[in-house]
């Protein structure tokens, strides 16, 4: 698993030009990447990262600060553009593969971490809005 993950002061995930999930101040904003070889031992180690890491102010972590995560799926956190000018997805698992275990990464956080979970609509074309709060990006992996 693959998540690429930003500090936010905002963020909203809209289908279709309705809000399906959103989060207010200060939280993390995350994108998941999921592939072939991943399974629960992933969803563990990433929900934890995901729950631990001390991304916001004052080094602090989602879980010290009671801070709210917006978890979307995105395959092409896998993609792969080294040959050509058209990236190949052949890296990202296939929807039947991804969906759950993206899904148990949003439950993990919730039940085993206790944070405040809002996802997109999994395979949706979802319009993202958020505030960056300063540049402020790192990509997290679990390795297979």
């Amino acid at each position: 698993m693959r998540a690429l993950i930003q500090r936010v002061n905002g963020a909203q995930v809209s289908v279709d030009g309705e809000v399906i999930g959103a989060i207010e101040g200060e939280g993390l904003w995350v994108l998941l990447g999921v592939t072939h070889a991943d399974g629960p031992d992933q969803v563990k180690v990433i929900a934890r990262k995901i729950a631990s890491l001390r991304l916001l102010h004052e080094e602090k972590s989602v879980t010290d600060v009671d801070a709210p995560v917006l978890l979307i799926s995105q395959f092409t956190l896998y993609g792969d553009a080294r040959k050509g000018r058209r990236p190949t997805w052949s890296k990202a698992a296939p929807g039947e593969v991804a969906e759950p275990l993206v899904d148990a990464v949003a439950k993990s956080l919730r039940e085993e971490h206790g944070v405040h979970v809002e996802t997109g609509q999994f395979g949706a074309d979802m319009q993202v809005r958020l505030v960056n709060d300063g540049p402020f990006t790192i990509m997290v992996e679990s390795e297979a």
